[in-house]
């Protein structure tokens, strides 16, 4: 049975390898690296049990610090893992730090890279991970695009031969758990002090983790502005580093609106966007999982990261600024069923086939 050596490292990959590596390793030897880019227990360890994901064979411990300082540390570490297990392919999702090193690590070693999520582009080096995609998509030996979009930058780059169009598995995610959700998982929402927060019959749902939307006060105050402004509370699950200027603000303006809480895990994550008004977010995975839920969002970000989700004002880039944000939340929004440019549920087991054909 062939070795694949499969590494992930922050939360939107762990909902990938979910659905990936359920279909895997009924072919395969997964060996399944952790670099532990994310470490808090809510943006890593509750994803792998309420989903179901293998324990991790190793688990590397590198979080914090600079891009170079993380990413080099990951590069050492994984090296000697690769080294130690000779595996047939690296596997790597998205474009994370964890990513890049991995498939630096790799393909210095001849190990073949699999690229999956490949081919995504925002147009410029300014974004730390549009340098980790190109990176990765021009050392990986097969490359899986989850749209035609990523297909389209690929051709454009001159990597057509051996890239794929499988769709996403992010779209398997969210309905494979969307079924699966009974209400229980809401328990999850904890405010700051570890009480339970009650849910609204009527609420926004909104992440915003970007460092240029909340290294300010300035810029997270008005994205806070605009939601305070809205017909109904906003539920604000804050990631670990923002926890204390979200906190502060919330308390110094007298914000009543914005419901903070701790980190939720998926399912809670998924059951929120479903039963939301609008979503607002400067996530990559939220604004494809609002699209999948045929809910209207705003993303506060400068680039399109996913013009599939485009159409219609389904998503609207905003700046983070209030009067931006309220203008483009009450724009009008339209989804079309017909419309599934994410794939048909099916991606992980697309993903394996392309696998297994290139190892045959």
């Amino acid at each position: 049975m062939k070795k694949i050596c499969t590494v992930v490292g922050a939360r939107p990959q762990f909902i990938k390898l979910a659905v990936v590596s359920r279909v895997l390793r009924k072919r395969f030897r997964e060996v399944l690296v952790h670099t532990g880019q994310h470490y808090d227990y809510n943006m890593s360890d509750v994803f792998f049990e309420e989903m179901d994901v293998p324990k991790p064979d190793y688990n590397l411990g590198v979080s914090g610090g600079s891009h170079g300082s993380m990413t080099g540390q990951m590069l050492i570490k994984i090296e000697e893992i690769l080294l130690a297990e000779r595996p047939d392919m690296l596997l790597v999702f998205g474009d994370t730090n964890s990513t890049l090193a991995a498939a630096l690590a790799a393909v210095k070693l001849h190990i073949p890279v699999c690229h999956v999520e490949a081919g995504g582009r925002l147009g410029t080096l300014d974004n730390p991970e549009e340098v980790n995609r190109i990176v990765t998509d021009h050392v990986s030996a097969l490359r899986l695009a989850c749209t035609a979009s990523g297909m389209d930058f690929l051709r454009r780059e001159g990597l057509e031969e051996r890239s794929y169009l499988t769709g996403d598995p992010m779209y398997d995610a969210f309905r494979y758990y969307t079924e699966r959700l009974d209400g229980t998982e809401l328990s999850e929402l904890r405010d700051f002090d570890g009480k339970p927060l009650a849910l609204p019959e009527k609420f926004y749902y909104m992440t915003c983790h970007r460092q240029e939307n909340t290294d300010t006060d300035e810029k997270l105050e008005q994205i806070f502005q605009a939601m305070e402004a809205l017909d109904a509370p906003t539920v604000y699950p804050v990631h670990p580093r923002n926890h204390d200027r979200a906190e502060r603000l919330v308390r110094e303006r007298g914000f009543r609106n914005i419901l903070l809480s701790r980190p939720v895990g998926y399912q809670c994550s998924i059951s929120l966007v479903n039963r939301a008004q609008k979503i607002v977010t400067d996530s990559g995975g939220l604004q494809r999982e609002a699209f999948f839920a045929g809910k209207p969002c705003v993303t506060v970000f400068d680039y399109v990261a996913w013009p599939e989700t485009m159409v219609n004002s389904c998503n609207q880039l905003a700046k983070p600024d209030k009067v931006d944000i309220l203008e483009k939340l009450s724009a009008p929004v339209s989804f079309d069923p017909a419309y599934q440019p994410f794939g048909d549920g099916h991606s992980g087991e697309k993903i394996v086939e392309k696998i297994g054909e290139f190892l045959q």
